[in-house]
């Protein structure tokens, strides 16, 4: 087996497939049904990826996520929510969850969720070392290190590439969808995922998210980014 991904899912029919199509897939899978022996889970087997519903007995989802962030920022994590949850993923999505499917959902999509966000967190090798400067934001490319003003960034798998990938295109206003599909590597999908993404990035790199001079709206399109230093 390659990868471990811990699923935590209290329902035992959805556990049992997502289990044997991510086997078949190659992962090492772990099964939990509840919050507390997922976060027990996590730090017995440390995988690479954890799939968590939202829905959970005692400790529920969105509290297992919080504390998952706590412990390793970087820990790519999807999330399962039922229909008629849009508040709660995202809030979910604030947290750091890196992507997210609806109940009920196809096995295979799962997969490939999964596949796509285990990609974007590996520290891919460049052909140069790149590094990405404005101001007192200094971010290295291929270590995945991102520093403000000295201090190292806590950011997710997302927010790490929505980041570089609006840096690398200073200047360029980005349709919602355009970034939806250039970082997340989704042709359709719930846009406020990158509203949400946006948010969180600039609580990490503006000097005041309220007026954010990096990452700038522009209205009826989408977002620019401005480097401080042009």
């Amino acid at each position: 087996m390659g990868q471990r991904v811990l699923v935590v899912d209290d329902d035992p029919t959805v556990s049992d497939v997502v289990r044997r199509y991510l086997e078949r897939a190659g992962y090492a899978v772990t099964l939990c049904a509840d919050g507390l022996s997922a976060l027990t889970a996590y730090e017995r087997d440390r995988p690479d990826l954890v799939v968590l519903d939202l829905m959970l007995p005692g400790l529920n989802g969105l509290e297992v996520c919080r504390r998952l962030r706590t412990a390793d920022s970087g820990l790519p994590i999807v999330m399962l929510t039922a229909l008629g949850e849009e508040s709660d993923r995202v809030l979910g999505l604030e947290l750091g969850a890196d992507d997210y499917l609806t109940k009920p959902f196809s096995p295979r999509e799962l997969v490939l969720r999964v596949q796509s966000v285990l990609r974007r967190s590996l520290a891919r090798p460049t052909p140069a070392p790149e590094t990405l400067t404005d101001g007192g934001l200094v971010v290295d490319v291929a270590p995945r290190i991102a520093r403000l003003d000295g201090a190292e960034l806590a950011l997710t798998v997302r927010e790490f590439d929505l980041l570089v990938y609006l840096m690398r295109h200073p200047g360029r206003a980005f349709k919602r969808g355009e970034l939806l599909e250039a970082v997340w590597g989704w042709t359709f999908g719930d846009q406020s995922t990158v509203t949400v993404h946006v948010r969180r990035l600039r609580e990490k790199v503006e000097v005041d998210p309220a007026e954010p001079r990096r990452i700038v709206t522009v209205w009826g399109v989408g977002y620019r980014y401005e480097y401080l230093n042009a």
